[in-house]
């Protein structure tokens, strides 16, 4: 015990300062006693501790903000991303943050340039300008951006300053929180995301919000459209992509009892079998269902279901044939009429920027007849507009 004592002494009489210590524990391990831990501040960085008796003093130091933005790597790892916005090439955080501080510096704010910067960096570039920001001026970029910028504009901006995971939780506390619901919001996320990605949104919405993210939604939802979401944040869908003929049939024969053969639904069929099975497997299923029944599965979900149960079944069921198509679906709905659903158009752009936006203006373009940035032209302004055109990236024809 004294030379793991002599150990830390010597460490402490090397160092100039050490912050204090914001959380300490002791705790058994197999291996032998900890003696003590905790994680240290050091500007942007956390310092972990753990002294172990008669071993040896280890330590780790990390960036916050990095490990929350690995974590959205590692949730999306193995996806092939065809997204509009990519690492901008020769980037340069010193340069960009200088950019930025000079757009909101004096009298009047350059928007041009804040949109110019922050549409075509990358999540991973613009954290990193974010932290250059601070570590030149002392001043909070994001707070910065809040004080110059104003309605719909600065949402989208704003928005685009949180990694990929930190915007999706953000956006599901919005839908949960003070009076009302935003249920759109809820089931385009928890339809459209992977086990991975729900798995990574769950832990870091507890993180945020010392709130089970489960919790939350069952106090502010009911029946069977509460159980649809239960069962996707369980984040256990199968993930084969084998099948077989028998399970496919035997499926889409529940399936066809449990709606168009039966006198009222059997809802709970319909939600175990949408919800949990492969997408490789439901794909087979809807083909062999229309071939029995004669309907598409999303016409007897249409006919069967209703209000918050039948939105959520059927973005699940276009997410199961085709993510990007749902959210072309999603875009277009979002604009098209008297109006704009502006809350949205900004989480889709958002969020898909770096996943899949081209296959998704790819779709829109084949469905509609018309390009999604032409659509986006037509129903927003301004400086708004001109980000939200950055990020789609261009025309389709």
């Amino acid at each position: 015990m004294r030379s793991s004592r002599k150990r830390l002494s010597n460490l402490s009489s090397n160092r100039t300062t050490i912050p204090s210590i914001l959380s300490s524990s002791s705790y058994t391990v197999s291996s032998g006693r900890v003696g003590s831990g905790g994680v240290v501040r050091l500007g942007k960085y956390e310092l972990t501790l753990v002294v172990v008796f008669d071993i040896e003093l280890c330590f780790c130091l990390t960036n916050p903000e990095e490990a929350r933005l690995n974590n959205w790597k590692m949730a999306s790892k193995g996806k092939t991303t065809r997204g509009t916005i990519k690492d901008y090439p020769n980037f340069d955080a010193n340069h960009d943050a200088e950019v930025l501080r000079k757009a909101m510096k004096g009298l009047g704010t350059d928007e041009s340039a804040i949109l110019h910067i922050l549409t075509t960096r990358s999540s991973t570039q613009r954290m990193k300008i974010n932290l250059q920001y601070k570590t030149l001026f002392g001043r909070d970029l994001v707070e910065d951006l809040k004080s110059e910028l104003g309605g719909k504009f600065e949402k989208l901006i704003v928005g685009l300053m949180k990694t990929p995971l930190q915007y999706d939780v953000s956006q599901l506390h919005n839908a949960l929180k003070g009076a009302g619901t935003d249920e759109k919001c809820l089931i385009e996320i928890l339809a459209s995301r992977t086990n991975q990605e729900l798995r990574a949104i769950i832990k870091a919405y507890k993180e945020e919000y010392g709130k089970d993210l489960e919790e939350s939604i069952v106090s502010d939802t009911s029946g069977h459209f509460q159980r649809i979401l239960v069962i996707l944040l369980q984040a256990n869908r199968d993930e084969s992509t084998v099948y077989d003929d028998a399970s496919v049939k035997k499926d889409a024969q529940e399936l066809f009892q449990a709606g168009e053969l039966k006198c009222g639904t059997d809802e709970s069929t319909f939600l175990t079998i949408i919800g949990t099975k492969s997408f490789a497997h439901l794909r087979q299923v809807f083909s062999e269902y229309m071939r029995i029944s004669g309907y598409q599965i999303e016409e007897s979900v249409s006919s069967e279901t209703s209000g918050n149960l039948r939105t959520a079944l059927l973005a699940v069921v276009k997410c199961i044939r085709s993510v990007p198509e749902y959210f072309a679906t999603t875009l277009h709905n979002a604009m098209r009429g008297a109006g704009t659903d502006d809350d949205t158009l900004i989480r889709v752009m958002i969020s898909r920027s770096e996943v899949d936006l081209l296959d998704i203006r790819e779709k829109f373009y084949t469905n509609y007849g018309k390009t999604l940035s032409s659509m986006i032209k037509n129903d927003t302004s301004g400086d708004y507009r001109n980000a939200l055109l950055s990020m789609c990236g261009g025309e389709d024809k």
